[in-house]
């Protein structure tokens, strides 16, 4: 392929992804500067009267400011859900690199079932009220965790196995003991796939939806995402607060997002290559 001909499909690339991204993003934008009438007719225009900043207004005070206690419940979900998932994942993917045993097969199709069998609703919710977790913040940050914890393995085990043994063994012969040995020589290591893990663990715990509204319900323990239902209902939907309300939840996430790419490219392709 000529080197033209590769320039030319990169450059289509670049602006089909561009474009995938700012349309919608640029209808949630005028779609929640407009007035209530305006945004009922769903049209992709710049707004006649921009009232950007009203409707954020609105959506913060909305029920008794839902919205700001739905943030503080999403960052304390958010980081306790991603800490136990690095910690828990870096140490059992170091585990299944370091000591090989007859029991790593199953261990490895647990893991990868984790990924593809989708979770089932009902029985958690029993095991759940069972053990007192039902309708709690901290039943549900475990129920992230359970759910985040093998792409964090599978991510952290390809990494793991790009360090060499020799340091393990170096820190041994200097006294230090499994627990020294990992969170004093290991653990430090793992900087450049742990920020991939947290970012993208942050994104996708962030904005989840399903979880909260089936483990915890209540208007005291909404998330950021249930705050949806403000603005909705069988009969009306306020569209301008809605998407108001969009914007607002969504740009967090985007803004970290758009600062560490770099590090979760890095982080993604740092283990691809054994050496």
């Amino acid at each position: 392929m000529r080197p033209a001909t590769r320039w030319l499909i990169g450059l289509l690339g670049i602006a089909l992804t561009t474009a995938l991204f700012l349309v919608p993003f640029g209808f949630i934008f005028t779609m929640a500067a407009k007035d209530p009438n305006e945004a009922s007719k769903l049209q992709f225009t710049w707004p006649e009267h921009f009232q950007l900043w009203q409707n954020i207004v609105d959506v913060f005070q909305a029920r008794d400011y839902m919205l700001i206690i739905a943030f503080i419940n999403s960052t304390v979900l958010t980081v306790a859900s991603v800490a136990l998932m690095v910690i828990f994942g870096s140490m059992i993917a170091f585990v299944l690199d370091r000591r090989p045993s007859r029991l790593n097969p199953l261990i490895n199709t647990l893991v990868l079932a984790g990924l593809i069998i989708p979770p089932a609703v009902v029985p958690t919710i029993w095991v759940m009220q069972s053990m007192g977790l039902f309708k709690t913040l901290h039943g549900l940050i475990l129920i992230e965790v359970a759910f985040g914890l093998s792409f964090t393995v599978l991510t952290m085990r390809a990494f793991v196995a790009t360090i060499p043994r020799e340091i393990d063994e170096a820190a041994i012969v200097d006294g230090a003991g499994p627990f020294r040995l990992f969170f004093r020589v290991i653990f430090p290591l793992l900087k450049s796939v742990i920020v991939t893990v947290v970012v993208v663990q942050s994104i996708f715990v962030f904005n989840d939806f399903q979880n909260p509204l089936y483990f915890l319900p209540g208007d005291s323990n909404a998330t950021v995402q249930l705050t949806l239902f403000n603005f909705q209902s069988q009969a009306v939907t306020t569209y301008n607060l809605l998407f108001a309300n969009i914007l607002v939840i969504t740009i967090p996430m985007l803004v970290m997002y758009i600062f560490f790419q770099r590090q979760i490219v890095a982080g993604m392709t740092s283990g691809a290559v054994k050496g």
